[in-house]
């Protein structure tokens, strides 16, 4: 149409979403893995003095491979991130703000209150993701309807609690790992990993199809990427209407928001996100979908070159961290309240 140029200043930013394409073609690999336990929403997957750690809510597990989950610890409020250092101490963040470190209960920055993920580079200096300025990780889904971007990134010293503002006005981010000289950071609102070298913050992988969050070392060099929900364009077109958001958010229930989800098709008082609802009976893998499972394989330049999925008609979806440990890939799906396992051999 002739017209269009002219319409468009009026119609605002277009909506485009990257394709499941190239690295990212849809597979079935999450959803034929191997189950290793069924837990409720397992979480924060690291490898901790030779055992393979993970959190459910508020209690810290450890799990043998063959064996049952066993609790090593409660805490007072969900854990909302795991790191364990070079030395062997372990960093748990909860998500009422309260960091320890060693057993040793850290006292954070004001405005340091939401850590959604964290990592070591050494004894001495742990990385944290401070998600949002004003709302805690559990809250993430409203951070997003408000379009907020006031995370940051902080070097902490845990011997003295000395913190260093490396970076801020993210949005939320929500996965770190050092990288040598440099820090990468996965910033979920923005949908790409950022590299920190110095005082110098670069955009390192952008226009991810899905909302990025924690990175894991991979065996061999480069990382593995959680990508917890899928972008569609209707939660897109959402974030534009400003006005039809703030009702939203006002008068239905937060299940029910037309927003990313790490698990769907719970409940018929979901938006149908279009092609996503069951024709006769059949939900298509291919349709649009308020959740997904999906984790990337990076290479040593952070480039994707393979990817395990979920599809919308599949159950493990809302994959948040991952953890490479025995020669397996450890996967916690969330949404699928589901801890998986696959093979790395060969």
């Amino acid at each position: 149409m002739i017209f269009d140029p002219i319409l468009d200043l009026f119609r605002g930013k277009a909506v485009t979403i990257a394709p499941l394409d190239g690295a990212f073609r849809p597979n079935t690999a999450l959803e034929e893995a191997n189950l290793a336990q069924a837990v409720a929403q397992p979480d924060n997957l690291i490898v901790h003095g030779g055992r393979l750690l993970f959190s459910s809510g508020s209690d810290l597990f450890t799990f043998t491979p063959g064996g049952t989950p066993a609790i090593q610890r409660s805490f007072g409020a969900p854990i909302s991130a795991l790191a364990a250092s070079p030395g062997g101490h372990l960093a748990v963040a909860l998500d009422d703000g309260q960091l320890f470190v060693a057993d040793r209960e850290i006292t954070l920055p004001q405005g340091v209150a939401c850590i959604t993920a964290m990592s070591f580079g050494d004894d001495t200096s742990l990385y944290l993701c401070n998600g949002s300025a004003t709302h805690r990780p559990g809250d993430w889904a409203l951070d997003l309807m408000e379009k907020n971007s006031s995370g940051s990134l902080w070097r902490l010293d845990p011997a003295t609690g000395a913190a260093v503002s490396l970076a801020d006005n993210l949005a939320f981010p929500n996965g770190v790992l050092v990288d040598g000289q440099s820090v990468i950071v996965a910033e979920s609102w923005r949908h790409r990993l950022l590299r920190l070298t110095g005082g110098t913050v670069t955009p390192l992988l952008e226009k991810l199809p899905g909302y990025p969050a924690r990175l894991a070392p991979a065996s061999g060099g480069g990382a593995w990427l959680s990508l917890f929900a899928p972008r569609n364009r209707l939660v897109e077109f959402v974030l534009q209407e400003d006005a039809y958001r703030r009702d939203m958010i006002a008068q239905v229930p937060r299940p029910y928001w037309i927003a990313p989800s790490l698990a769907s098709g719970a409940s018929f008082l979901e938006p149908l996100q279009c092609g996503g609802i069951k024709t006769m009976g059949i939900h298509k893998p291919w349709s649009p979908s308020r959740s997904y499972g999906l984790v990337a394989r990076l290479d040593n330049a952070f480039r994707p070159v393979a990817s395990y999925h979920s599809r919308a008609n599949g159950a493990r979806h809302g994959v948040t961290s991952v953890a490479e440990y025995g020669g397996y890939l450890w996967v916690g799906s969330k949404g699928g309240n589901a801890l998986l396992s696959l093979s790395q051999k060969g």
